[in-house]
């Protein structure tokens, strides 16, 4: 972390997730040769923390809201890729619970800062 700069854990966790999705997907396309589904989870999950940091630099609330919400609805969908991923027997279930555990956890994080948002309107 830089010097002087406010650790935000929603920043620090999204990107570290994202960091994570971009091994899966390489294991996924070069180990299991699975290439469409690691598609869509390399795009959702690494669009999370893009749509979060777009959110800190956010022109007004609304934009800030609008870019939350958005980064709500690809943790939401990186978890269904992941589900996918595991059912199909592209992930083992050790490796899934890990992941997934990180997803969801975001995903409350993202829905905190937004009820807190809301009730600060």
């Amino acid at each position: 972390m830089e010097e002087g700069k406010r650790e935000n854990v929603i920043i620090d966790k999204s990107y570290a997730f994202a960091l994570r999705v971009i091994k899966l997907y390489k294991f996924l396309t070069q180990e299991q040769k699975e290439f469409v589904l690691a598609k869509q989870l390399l795009r959702s999950g690494t669009s999370i923390g893009a749509n979060v940091e777009e959110a800190i630099a956010a022109s007004s609330k609304a934009d800030f809201v609008h870019k939350l919400n958005i980064a709500a609805k690809e943790a939401r969908e990186t978890s269904y890729w992941l589900r996918l991923l595991k059912d199909s027997q592209y992930i083992p279930e050790n490796a899934f619970d890990s992941i997934h555990e990180d997803c969801l956890e975001i995903r409350k994080i993202i829905s905190k800062i937004l009820i807190t948002m809301k009730s600060n309107s």
